[in-house]
C-alpha cells in the first residue's frame, strides 16, 4: 500500500501553489518548476511582468 502523504512537494513558480510528485515526473523531478502545462505556458507573461517592475 502506498501513502500519498509521503510524496515530495514543490511550489509552482507561476501560481505559487504547492504541488506533489507525479509518476510521469520521476525521471526529471529536479527540473520540474511548474504545476501544470497552463502555468508552464504562462511563465513568459509572469517573467516579462517581473522584468518591467525591476
Amino acid at each position: 500500500m502506498h501513502k500519498k502523504s509521503n510524496l515530495p512537494a514543490k511550489v509552482c513558480l507561476v501560481c505559487q501553489r504547492p504541488f506533489t510528485w507525479r509518476k510521469k515526473w520521476q525521471q526529471c523531478w529536479d527540473e520540474v518548476k511548474y504545476c501544470s502545462e497552463r502555468c508552464r505556458r504562462s511563465r513568459q507573461h509572469v517573467d516579462s511582468s517581473r522584468k518591467k517592475v525591476g
